[in-house]
């Protein structure tokens, strides 16, 4: 879809197509079964985890010849949003996961964030569950931050209800949520409802145990029914779910019409042509209960795209049609392999080529940063230099981002030496390796644990510095240290895995380890998919088979320990006695890790945790 703005459109014509911010009370002034054929656009971004400054070195494969540009970043979000407003009946959408992440979340607690995504004027937002990172009043710290900018955007969580007199209710339950707001084009209204992961946010961010999250499912189809009773037909759901959840909840959903997703940081579209993999179409299009179509949009993660859907109602109020595209938005600093390896500089003529051939992809776009973003982020910028430029030691290797092994998506696309990481059994080497710096720094564990959602980027090849290290850990977490029987390890570890597979739960959950190796079989029943567990103690240093009447001390995160991510069996073990707070930070323990080694290289072959992989669908991994 060619994202060019539409041609100017006359005054008249633009004040009949303006949205207007309407009361929750408002009455169309058409009946529910006939409404005027209306065309809108969808402009969309979701996960940005305070992901403000471009991405070096992101590789792309042009006609097959690696080439790394800077992509992304803030500034080029907001330009493609400018470029795109004069497109009539433009709705721009954030959903979710605007915070943690980056240092720029560490240092300004969401102010950096709220300042750029002013620079939009985003017409809703969407939570994500690491918006409660910080509790309900860390939330509501960054709420002011976006409030006190002059977009005013709505903020939506339908099925969110925090009490009255906590931080995000003092007088009442909308001080700052709202379920929904509405848009009027012409005499057509559009229902835009959000949407909240329940179970992900209770589990692995910290509200007030007095903040209600109700049924994803469930409150989307009050809150349609609510607003179909007011005679509103066309329903625009923004979730922070998950692509796979977003196509099960519209099919279970009645006159649902647009899914925008966030917080499975899903690609869609066809990237082949620049050697990325993405999970589905943009849009991908599915049926809703009535057998309507559904069309679902997610654009990918950390300022990397900017999601465009256009989409077609008829006179029933049903959707007609939908196109779009997610675009990556880059810049022309083109680099690529001179005859001894190093990337550099392209000449002008290869330069000239290059540009031809993104021109002519729709999909991957040549962006200049928008003038007035780039100025806001250099205003937050500067603080954070001193922090960044510190060199903790260096990688020789890329350590590669995965979370579940066999996974569709590579989290770590654009990263060179990561290309195929998803599809090997080992899976995470970052994951892996940060484990083994929690076993390191534990005096007594013999086995330190990790989940897979606990990283968030890969570890590139090169320097790396404090700001390295805070990207890929960038949470306040601390070890614990817990004794487990043998026979309590294999639950843990069946239930970490049935998190995903069984209940519907985040994939992040996907347990890695060090001092722990096994056989994994995700086609098998829960109980039976880890085998030949292999356990290498401090004292003895050689690998043996698992005794399941022995204790041995385990070593993890305290968001594990307190049952983050699914891991209830362990909270219930560890509330029973015997866990023991180390106050060891785990990102500085991780920069330790480094500063004693200087060099990082991927774990020992023999050290992954997995052994073996077969994937749910029966496929043995490489």
């Amino acid at each position: 879809m060619n994202l060019i703005p539409a041609a100017p459109l006359p005054a008249a014509a633009l004040a009949g197509l303006a949205f207007a911010l309407a009361a929750c009370q408002t009455q169309p002034s058409k009946t529910p079964d006939s409404f005027t054929p209306v065309e809108i656009n969808i402009a969309h971004i979701n996960d940005h985890h305070s992901n403000l400054e471009p991405h070096a070195n992101f590789e792309l494969a042009i006609d097959g010849v690696p080439t790394r540009v800077e992509a992304g970043g803030f500034p080029r979000l907001t330009a493609l949003f400018k470029a795109n407003s004069r497109l009539p009946n433009l709705i721009k959408v954030h959903a979710g996961d605007a915070m943690t992440g980056t240092l720029y979340h560490t240092l300004y607690t969401g102010e950096a964030d709220a300042a750029l995504m002013n620079t939009v004027c985003f017409d809703v937002f969407e939570l994500g569950n690491h918006e409660f990172d910080e509790g309900d009043a860390g939330l509501r710290k960054f709420l002011d931050h976006l409030r006190a900018g002059p977009c005013q955007t709505p903020v939506l969580a339908a099925n969110v209800t925090p009490a009255i007199g906590t931080p995000l209710a003092p007088r009442s339950t909308t001080d700052y949520l709202r379920p929904y707001v509405l848009k009027t084009i012409g005499d057509v209204t559009i229902g835009i409802v959000g949407i909240e992961v329940r179970g992900k946010t209770v589990n692995s961010s910290r509200p007030l145990p007095t903040t209600r999250f109700d049924d994803e499912t469930a409150t989307a189809q009050r809150v349609i029914d609510e607003l179909k009773a007011k005679g509103i037909r066309h329903i625009v759901l923004v979730t922070h779910q998950g692509y796979e959840a977003d196509k099960a909840m519209a099919a279970r959903l009645s006159d649902v019409d647009v899914i925008i997703g966030a917080d499975s940081h899903t690609l869609l579209g066809d990237f082949s042509k620049v050697g990325i993999a993405a999970a589905g179409p943009y849009p991908t299009v599915v049926r809703n209960r009535d057998g309507d179509p559904v069309c679902i949009g997610q654009a990918w993660e950390y300022g990397k795209a900017f999601g465009l859907m256009k989409v077609r109602f008829d006179s029933r109020g049903a959707v007609a049609r939908c196109v779009g595209d997610a675009v990556l938005p880059i810049g022309e600093d083109f680099r690529q392999r001179e005859a001894y390896g190093d990337f550099v500089p392209v000449d002008e003529a290869t330069r000239g080529k290059l540009r031809e051939r993104i021109n002519a992809l729709g999909n991957v776009r040549l962006v200049a940063p928008d003038p007035a973003a780039q100025a806001e982020l250099a205003r937050y910028a500067g603080r954070l230099e001193d922090m960044k430029r510190q060199l903790i030691g260096t990688a020789e290797a890329p350590l590669c981002l995965v979370r579940v092994p066999g996974e569709a998506t590579n989290r770590s696309a654009g990263l060179a030496g990561c290309e195929a990481a998803n599809t090997l059994a080992r899976g995470s080497d970052i994951a892996q390796a940060v484990a083994e710096a929690y076993r390191q720094a534990s005096k007594l564990a013999d086995i330190a644990l990790q989940n897979g959602g606990g990283i968030r980027t890969p570890l590139p090849q090169g320097e790396v510095t404090y700001n390295t290290a805070y990207t890929v850990l960038p949470f306040s977490n601390v070890l614990i240290e817990i004794p487990l029987t043998g026979s309590q390890i294999v639950e843990v570890l069946e239930d970490a895995v049935a998190n995903h597979l069984d209940r519907g739960g985040s994939d992040g959950s996907h347990p890695y380890a060090a001092g722990l190796r096994w056989d994994l079989d995700l086609s098998r029943p829960r109980g039976s998919r880890f085998a030949n567990i292999e356990v290498k103690t401090k004292a003895g240093g050689q690998w043996q088979a698992l005794d399941k009447t022995r204790t041995y001390t385990v070593v993890t995160s305290d968001y594990l320990a307190q049952g983050g991510d699914g891991y209830g069996i362990l909270a219930a073990i560890g509330k029973a006695g015997g866990s023991v707070n180390t106050y060891l930070h785990y990102t500085q323990t991780f920069v330790e890790y480094l500063l004693a080694r200087g060099t990082m290289t991927r774990p020992a072959a023999a050290d992954y945790s997995h052994k073996s992989v077969v994937t749910r669908e029966g496929r043995r991994l490489p």
